[in-house]
């Protein structure tokens, strides 16, 4: 049985941990098939934005410690900076559904993607401290995130938190009743779509890199991004489609376009 499902409909992929029996923990064959869900949206170009969401109660519950115990290493498909670096490297936004409890890895995951949304009374935590491991893998995705006065606190303490606080320390965008959680993902998909693929896959190198900069260098390099954007195809499609008053053409129509 699958434990990652996938779904593609009006360029969204939707991505689905779909091992609830198993809280959505890290396992290696779930990490396995998700990196190969995360391959296919990078390689699809039907595809222009991810939204990866859960089956179950659980986003997902971090490492599967069935498979960390007995002194052995963890096996190296189970991995999570494999799915990490895919996020992070991909041309493509990400949205988080977060529709149950994201600790530990899972806390890592919610904050991995681009924007996430959350339902309310889901848990979010570090837990890993109060059984002798440690958020190594996951700080490169959070610590960016937070003030470090807040990521002392949450990762030494260990205590699980809602997601109206995971949301006020940056790790996710913003928590929702679960009754509007579909809206408000829905709302943020929308959004992206409106935007010029070349040039949200260009934001994400600006959201990445500008921040660890010397400022002569962040002015340099953006400022050649800049005129690219504006110079390429899509940069003149994208102003040309403004001054005529229409939807450019990666962008679904307006109703204005389909009434004309």
């Amino acid at each position: 049985m699958l434990k990652v499902t996938t779904e593609l409909a009006g360029g969204v992929l939707t991505i689905t941990l779909a091992d609830p029996d198993n809280r959505n923990a890290l396992s290696s064959g779930l990490v396995a098939e998700l990196v190969a869900a995360l391959d296919r949206a990078e390689a699809d170009d039907d595809v222009r934005v991810v939204v990866l969401t859960n089956e179950g109660s659980v986003f997902c519950a971090g490492a599967d410690l069935s498979e960390r115990t007995g002194g052995d290493a963890a096996p190296a498909a189970a991995d999570p900076a494999l799915i990490f670096s895919r996020i992070m490297s991909s041309a493509k936004p990400f949205v988080g559904r977060i529709a149950g409890h994201a600790v530990a890895g899972g806390t890592g995951l919610a904050a991995a993607m681009d924007i996430s949304i959350a339902v309310e009374d889901a848990k979010f935590g570090f837990a890993e401290v109060r059984i002798g491991a440690v958020p190594a893998i996951i700080s490169t995705v959070c610590l960016p995130k937070m003030r470090r006065a807040d990521a002392a606190d949450a990762m030494l303490r260990g205590k699980r938190f809602l997601a109206p606080e995971a949301a006020r320390l940056g790790l996710i965008n913003r928590a929702v009743a679960s009754e509007h959680l579909d809206q408000a993902v829905s709302d943020v998909v929308e959004d992206l779509l409106l935007g010029g693929p070349n040039a949200l896959a260009a934001t994400k190198q600006l959201l990445a890199r500008v921040p660890g900069m010397e400022p002569d260098e962040a002015t340099r390099w953006t400022g050649e991004i800049s005129a690219r954007a504006f110079s390429s195809e899509e940069g003149q499609e994208g102003m040309t489609a403004y001054l005529e008053k229409r939807s450019p053409s990666w962008a679904p129509p307006s109703p204005e376009d389909q009434s004309s």
